[in-house]
C-alpha cells in the first residue's frame, strides 16, 4: 500500500490559509486529538444557530467551501487566535463537513498528514446510517488511519470519538461495496430528517463525494457534479453501478495513481467552477 502521506500533510485548495491567517494557529495543541477539539469549537451546527437566535442571514455561511474563507468570518466574528474558546454566536454556522475540513486543513497546516472522508455514520439513528463526515489523521506508531470525529469529542453519542471503531463510521465506497455484496439495505442509508434523501442514490453520491475528498476537494454535502442527480433520480443503469465498483475500489486502495486515475475519470472530477 502506497500511503500518500506527503500529500495529505500539505494542504489543497479547499484546506489552505492565506498568509495573513496562519498567526491564527500558532499556539495550536500539539496533538491530533487536541488539534481537533479546536476544530469542534469553531463550528455550530444551522438547527443550533437558530436556535441560539443567530440572524437568518448567518446560514448561508453552511455554503461555504474554501476554509481560508471560514478563516475570514471567524475573525470578523471574534479576532482571538483559533485555540481561544468561542462563544457559540461566535463560531461559524456549518455541518458536519465543515468540523471534518477545519480539522483536516489544522491538521495538515501541523503537517500531519489527514483527510476528510465522506459517507455515514451508524450511531445518530437506531440501524439507521446517516449522511455524515468526519477526519483521519496518519498514526505513524500504528501505521494506520485514525478516525475522529470532531463534532463528537466529549460527547456521549458515540463511544471514544477520538478514535472510531470499525463500522462506527461508513465511508461512501464502503457502504457501496456492502450494498453490491448484499449485505445492507440500501433504503437505512440517508440524510437524517429528510424523507425523500435515503437509499442507493445517496450511497452512489457519497461515494463520489469521498472519492473527490480524497483527491483534496471536500465538496459540500450536498454538491452535485457529472451524473449525481441522475442517480438521485434512478436514472443510471449498470454500467453506472460498475463505475461505482471502481470508485469504491479506489477510495479503499489508499494507492495515490488508482485514485487519481479513477477521479479523471467521466462525470467524476469536480468542475473548475464549483472549487472557488
Amino acid at each position: 500500500m502506497a500511503v500518500d502521506l506527503r500529500s495529505y500533510s500539505e494542504p489543497g485548495p479547499l484546506t489552505s490559509f492565506e498568509p495573513e491567517q496562519l498567526w491564527l494557529a500558532d499556539d495550536l495543541p500539539g496533538d491530533p486529538v487536541g488539534i481537533c477539539t479546536v476544530a469542534q469549537g469553531l463550528v455550530i451546527q444551522p438547527d443550533e444557530a437558530a436556535a441560539q437566535g443567530l440572524p437568518e442571514r448567518r446560514q448561508t455561511e453552511r455554503a461555504i467551501r474554501p476554509v481560508h474563507d471560514l478563516i475570514t468570518v471567524l475573525s470578523d466574528l471574534d479576532p482571538a487566535p483559533l485555540h481561544h474558546p468561542r462563544a457559540p454566536a461566535h463560531r461559524v454556522v456549518g455541518t458536519c463537513r465543515h468540523f471534518a475540513t477545519l480539522s483536516t486543513a489544522l491538521l495538515r497546516l501541523r503537517g500531519i498528514p489527514a483527510r476528510a472522508r465522506c459517507g455515514f455514520a451508524t450511531y445518530f439513528i437506531s440501524a439507521r446510517s446517516v449522511d455524515h463526515w468526519i477526519t483521519e489523521y496518519w498514526l505513524p506508531e500504528d501505521q494506520r488511519w485514525i478516525r475522529i470525529d470532531s463534532e463528537m469529542l466529549g460527547r456521549d453519542i458515540v463511544d471514544h470519538p477520538e478514535d472510531l471503531a470499525p463500522g462506527q463510521f461508513l465511508t461512501g465506497g464502503e457502504a457501496w461495496a456492502l450494498y453490491r455484496s448484499g449485505s445492507i439495505d440500501p433504503d437505512t442509508f440517508g440524510v437524517a430528517d429528510v424523507d425523500d434523501a435515503w437509499g442507493v442514490g445517496e450511497i452512489r453520491g457519497n461515494a463520489i463525494r469521498d472519492l473527490a475528498s480524497l483527491s483534496k476537494l471536500e465538496m459540500l454535502p450536498w454538491d452535485e457534479w457529472g451524473r449525481m442527480e441522475a442517480s438521485y433520480k434512478g436514472l443510471t443503469g449498470p454500467e453506472y453501478d460498475t463505475l461505482m465498483d471502481r470508485v469504491a475500489e479506489a477510495c479503499t486502495s489508499d494507492d495515490p495513481a488508482t485514485i487519481s486515475r479513477v477521479y479523471q475519470s467521466e462525470d467524476l472530477a469536480v468542475p473548475h467552477e464549483m472549487i472557488g
